[in-house]
């Protein structure tokens, strides 16, 4: 899609192609979309960051809660299974799942909220890594950081729909 047929659409036909960029948070696109016309893709992804940064923190923490969990065997939206896929998490050892399963489990009980990276171009030792360290973050760092992995991901849902 083109930045001119995404600023000509309604705000439904807008939230209806955007809403799945927030898993299953689909406000965050209609908060977005009131800031049409975007001048850029640049701007409809800092949009989409301002959509969260404006909210208040219930709203950001059950944008947060809405993620799977990284890893797991539930259903996934199909953008999170495409690129848990592209990462390798489709295709762990039974060691290397236990070892998400548990610390998806740790991270849950301390934060309140699973895990959140964005996955695209990572390695699943990279991910690791990544959960190992941030699962002994303070809650509000960890909160900041997590947000932020958020906002990773609404940049390349939107980059890989949106044309420059």
């Amino acid at each position: 899609m083109t930045l001119a047929q995404v600023n000509a659409l309604d705000p439904e036909a807008f939230a209806g192609a955007f809403g799945d960029v927030a898993e299953h948070s689909p406000w965050v696109a209609r908060h977005a979309a009131a800031a049409r016309p975007f001048a850029t893709r640049e701007a409809m992804v800092g949009a989409f960051v301002d959509a969260v940064g404006a909210a208040k923190r219930e709203s950001q923490f059950a944008l947060l809660r809405a993620h799977p969990d990284l890893a797991t065997k539930a259903s996934l939206t199909p953008d999170s299974t495409r690129e848990q896929a592209a990462a390798g998490l489709g295709a762990l050892t039974a060691e290397e799942f236990a070892r998400f399963t548990h610390l998806n489990e740790l991270y849950k009980s301390k934060f309140d909220f699973p895990f959140i990276f964005a996955v695209k171009g990572a390695t699943k030792q990279q991910i690791l890594a990544s959960f190992a360290e941030r699962v002994n973050s303070d809650p509000d760092q960890e909160f900041t950081t997590a947000v932020a992995q958020v906002c990773r991901i609404f940049r390349f849902r939107i980059e890989d729909r949106v044309s420059s």
